[in-house]
This record gives C-alpha cells, sequence and structure tokens, in this order.
C-alpha cells in the first residue's frame, strides 16, 4: 500500500470516506492530495514536536511541491505529478501551509471575519484543488467549492469545540459572538453548559447551515455528475450537524460521528439524489 493510502486509510475521514465514489484514477489522486492535507495538519497539532522543528518541516514542503529533495515524504513525487497534471495553482497550497500554520500559535478569532479567513485556507483552498481534480466545466463550481468548504469546517468547529480547548486551549469560536451571548471564555474552558452556550452553538449551526444552502445553489447543473464526491461529504457532515442540533450540542459530554453504515447511506442518498438531478 502505497503511503498517501495509508494515511488516508488512518486518518477514517468523512472526506476520505466519500472519495469511495470516485473513478480508480481520480480516487488515486484525490488520496494523494488528501495525504498531503492530512499530514501538515497533524503535524501543525503534533504537540511531541517541537514549534520550530514543526514551523521548519512545514516550510520543507513549499520546496518539495516544486522540486525534489533527499529525504522528502514518500509520496511529494506524486504530489508534483498531481499538480502538473491538472496544472494546479501553487497558491491554493500556499494558502493550506499558511492556514495549518495559524494553529501553530494560540488560537483565538476576534470576530468571524478573521475566522473567515482561517476557515478559506484551510478548507475553501482544499475545496478548489479537489474539484480540480473532479473536473468541472462550469467557472461557477468555484464559487461552489469555497461556501461547501466554509460549510464543512464550520461543522467541524462545532463538532470539536472540546477536542480543541484540550489540544492547547484551542478556541476556534468568534471571541465577539462569545460575548454577545454572555458565555465567556472562562465558561469555556469550565466546559459550563448552559442557555447560553445553546445559543451561542445555535448561532454557529445556523451560519453553517447558511453556507450549506448557498453551495447548494451555486453548483452548476452540468457539474453534479461530477461532484457527487464533494456532494457527499457535505452530506455526510449536514446529517452531523443536523444530529448535534438535535442533541443540544451535548459537545462536553460525548462525540459525535456518523458510523460506516449511517456515512454509506448518506453517501448513497446524495449520489441517488445528484442522478435524477
Amino acid at each position: 500500500m502505497s503511503e498517501a493510502k495509508e494515511i488516508t486509510k488512518r486518518s477514517q475521514s468523512n472526506l476520505a470516506f466519500a472519495f469511495i465514489s470516485l473513478p480508480k484514477q481520480k480516487r488515486q489522486d484525490i488520496t494523494t492530495f488528501y495525504a498531503f492535507c492530512r499530514q501538515v495538519d497533524d503535524a501543525a497539532d503534533d504537540p511531541d514536536v517541537a514549534l520550530a522543528e514543526r514551523r521548519h518541516w512545514l516550510q520543507g514542503w513549499r520546496r518539495w511541491l516544486r522540486q525534489a529533495e533527499p529525504g522528502e515524504p514518500g509520496f511529494a513525487s506524486e504530489l508534483r505529478h498531481l499538480i502538473e497534471k491538472y496544472r494546479i495553482d501553487y497558491q491554493l497550497f500556499e494558502e493550506i501551509l499558511l492556514g495549518v500554520e495559524m494553529d501553530l500559535e494560540p488560537v483565538r478569532f476576534r470576530d468571524f471575519e478573521a475566522l473567515h479567513r482561517y476557515c478559506y485556507r484551510v478548507a475553501s483552498a482544499v475545496g478548489l484543488v479537489s474539484i480540480e481534480i473532479f473536473g468541472y466545466r462550469n467557472p461557477q463550481c468555484k464559487e461552489y467549492a469555497q461556501r461547501l468548504g466554509v460549510a464543512l469546517q464550520l461543522t467541524n468547529i462545532i463538532r470539536d469545540v472540546n477536542k480543541d480547548l484540550q489540544n492547547g486551549g484551542r478556541i476556534y469560536l468568534p471571541l465577539n459572538e462569545l460575548a454577545m451571548f454572555g458565555y465567556s471564555e472562562q465558561a469555556l474552558r469550565n466546559l459550563t453548559y448552559n442557555d447560553s452556550f445553546v445559543r451561542l452553538m445555535q448561532f454557529q449551526a445556523e451560519r453553517a447551515h447558511a453556507f450549506f444552502r448557498e453551495a447548494k445553489r451555486l453548483l452548476p447543473d452540468e457539474d453534479r455528475r461530477s461532484m457527487v464526491a464533494a456532494e457527499g461529504m457535505g452530506a455526510i457532515y449536514f446529517a452531523l450537524l443536523q444530529r448535534m442540533e438535535s442533541d443540544r450540542f451535548r459537545l462536553f459530554e460525548k462525540p459525535y460521528r456518523l458510523n460506516r453504515i449511517e456515512k454509506a447511506m448518506t453517501m448513497l442518498g446524495a449520489i441517488v439524489a445528484n442522478s435524477l438531478r
């Protein structure tokens, strides 16, 4: 098994699960790209590695994306081939690296404008690379990918509130919105579950819903078939968002996820819906 495939399989990610709907070659190509995303994200998050070493390794990817070097990751040459094959803009990879580098510092976002910039880098840019691999005809697909990326990332942020707190006290909720709902940073650090917290999280969920709706509106009819994997991802994350909402965001008590059967059924529903359209 290739290194990229092993990294993707090990991640058990919702994104990786959606790749099963793709033709073999595109599935291999998106797996290589996903392995890059997974590896740089994990590197930024690893508390057992010194901060300077993490920065140095992420900086190395800026070179490995363009040229071969001794000691580079095993799938770097596959990724370079991928960039050339699909003529992918290097700036999108730069945005992804800038995004994961934002996680190296204590994470706080003053308002949604600042958070949106982060979401663009770590999610929308990923989507923009992905659609080059999926293939599309209408340039509006880029707008679709950007909105869907933000929707997915906002769902992740809601799901991982507790996990992120445990990982260096990270807070991805806009601080001005905590204040708006009368819920303090200290309350969050104390894992305080009350009506203020539920209202705050419902506000985040409604924003995610808005981005899901906008993505759906922007998906061109002629590209629905090629975007089936993206739509599958969206359907899985949307179902996860609904589950958290219906349970009133008991994020401090338990993790939220869909099991493999639920993911498969959701993915199948997305494929059928796309085919009918």
